[in-house]
């Protein structure tokens, strides 16, 4: 949610001071200096005081509505979302040690395109599905939620349907183009995921976008949501693309697991599991204040029937072996993409190997793509026409 209050000149002057240094994270605690996140190091903001005890308390009264920190005092913590100049903010504030702290992710001032985020522009073609599952996994400050933005600002600008976001707390507000959107928070326009996501289907939607599923009567209502003809986006936390299959199979008791594989290869269209890395190659061109840029490593799982049949046999393990020899329909894996980005000059060795699960897979991809540059273009994705 936005602040209600309004802002305080201190909080102002700190956010303007993450916009103008181009940070991805304001951290901000009682005793402490500001701290920026620049390139994935932290760093204190030049020029600022400590903040105060007292300032703490006002800066989260201005986010907490004005105050109101009784939802603070029952679970120790509080998301919300907020903008101020001219940004996007996501913030979570938390006590430690009977102290306030507040953590600030900036997002992105606009939609960018997958081509900008480093992603592949054939995921594009995910939103013309009429229906299934999509989800993008990664650790928490991977992109996922401006990757699926990407996607949900494709669909609003695309097709005249009915867009639900179900989301905690609500980051990109897509003003409707060709949809309808409509976006609900949870804790104030609804009280859970799951209830909000089972209400979603009497409300006539197309496209839902559920802003995580880590739950299992969630995963239960997605797959329904999915299987009854609508598309439905949502974020996991997982490291790669077999590993969020398991991980939301996982969930479940195991008496349920051979039906929920079964179900979930019916319904899944594809997986991304995206990571962030420093682009500290030859050829990555540096950022503002000659910081270098991070760029996108990702992951692609298109469900096609080989796949599902692993899927519902459970027979993960050899899912990396269908990305590899997938290319043609838009699959890629962590090797291949580590391998591209370090051939054209993007990321160094160092980094190359140090994100790397098989060394030796990665030297053989290295040697491909040196051998052939041609296999740099990103891979290709067939086209799903929506009726």
């Amino acid at each position: 949610m936005s602040g209600k209050g309004g802002l305080g000149a201190r909080l102002k002057g700190l956010l303007r001071g993450c916009v103008q240094s181009q940070a991805s994270d304001l951290h901000i605690c009682s005793g402490q200096y500001p701290l920026l996140r620049l390139s994935g190091q932290l760093v204190p903001m030049p020029g600022e005081d400590r903040v105060q005890a007292d300032e703490m308390r006002t800066m989260t009264g201005e986010l907490l509505h004005g105050g109101d920190t009784t939802p603070l005092q029952q679970a120790g913590s509080y998301d919300g979302a907020v903008t101020a100049e001219g940004t996007r903010f996501r913030y979570n504030i938390f006590r430690r040690g009977g102290e306030l702290c507040v953590a600030i992710r900036r997002l992105e001032e606009r939609f960018r395109t997958l081509a900008e985020l480093g992603m592949p522009e054939s995921l594009y073609s995910l939103c013309d599905l009429s229906d299934g599952l999509v989800v993008v996994a990664g650790p928490t400050g991977a992109g996922k939620s401006t990757t699926l933005a990407a996607l949900l600002d494709r669909v609003n600008r695309t097709y005249p349907y009915h867009i639900i976001t179900i989301e905690d707390p609500i980051e990109y507000i897509h003003p409707p183009a060709k949809c309808l959107v409509n976006q609900r928070q949870v804790g104030s326009d609804c009280a859970s995921f799951n209830d909000a996501l089972v209400a979603s289907l009497r409300q006539d939607p197309d496209v839902i976008l559920v802003g995580e599923i880590r739950e299992l009567n969630t995963i239960k209502t997605a797959i329904t949501a999915a299987e009854t003809g609508h598309l439905v986006f949502t974020t996991v936390h997982a490291g790669d693309c077999a590993g969020v299959i398991e991980r939301m199979v996982s969930v479940f008791p195991a008496g349920e697991q051979d039906g929920i594989r079964r179900q979930m290869a019916l319904v899944l269209r594809a997986v991304i599991a995206q990571q962030l890395l420093l682009a500290d190659g030859t050829q990555a061109p540096p950022g503002t204040h000659g910081r270098k840029r991070r760029v996108a490593l990702s992951e692609v799982l298109m469900i096609n029937p080989a796949v599902a049949n692993l899927i519902s046999t459970a027979k993960t393990s050899q899912i990396y072996s269908a990305m590899e020899v997938g290319g043609n329909q838009g699959m890629q894996t962590f090797e291949q993409d580590i391998a591209r980005l370090l051939v054209d000059g993007t990321i160094s060795e160092s980094t190359a190997f140090t994100y790397s699960r098989n060394p030796n897979v990665l030297r053989d991809r290295i040697q491909r793509f040196k051998s052939n540059p041609a296999l740099l273009r990103r891979p290709s994705a067939p086209a799903f026409a929506r009726p």
